[in-house]
């Protein structure tokens, strides 16, 4: 079981920003958009390429290897090569800091 790791105070990370940290041996790109805070694992379903240096169109990220689109929000696949999700984790912010974890093995 994952505890909540820190990532950054919310105000260091701005709207449009994102942020990799590593949660238990897992990369975990953080994002705000519009002051929310979303996070999803830095891995392509595709391929296994990191994702979060991609291009940045709404709340999609493009793979920047072949192209494949997810949603930052949910985790959700848009577009091909790729057809799986890719895992999304809880964000909290506590006390000015903003947290994520990964419960998928509680």
């Amino acid at each position: 079981m994952s505890g909540w790791i820190t990532v950054c105070a919310a105000h260091a990370l701005a709207d449009k920003e994102r942020r990799v940290v590593d949660v238990d041996g897992v990369d975990v790109a953080v994002f705000n958009i519009a002051g929310q805070f979303y996070a999803i694992e830095d891995v392509c379903t595709h391929d296994g390429a990191e994702i979060a240096s991609g291009e940045w169109v709404g709340d999609e990220i493009i793979c920047p290897r072949h192209g494949a689109r997810f949603c930052i929000r949910t985790g959700a696949v848009k577009s091909a090569p790729a057809y799986e999700d890719i895992a999304c984790f809880p964000v909290r912010v506590e006390d000015g800091m903003v947290q994520v974890r990964d419960e998928r093995w509680d």
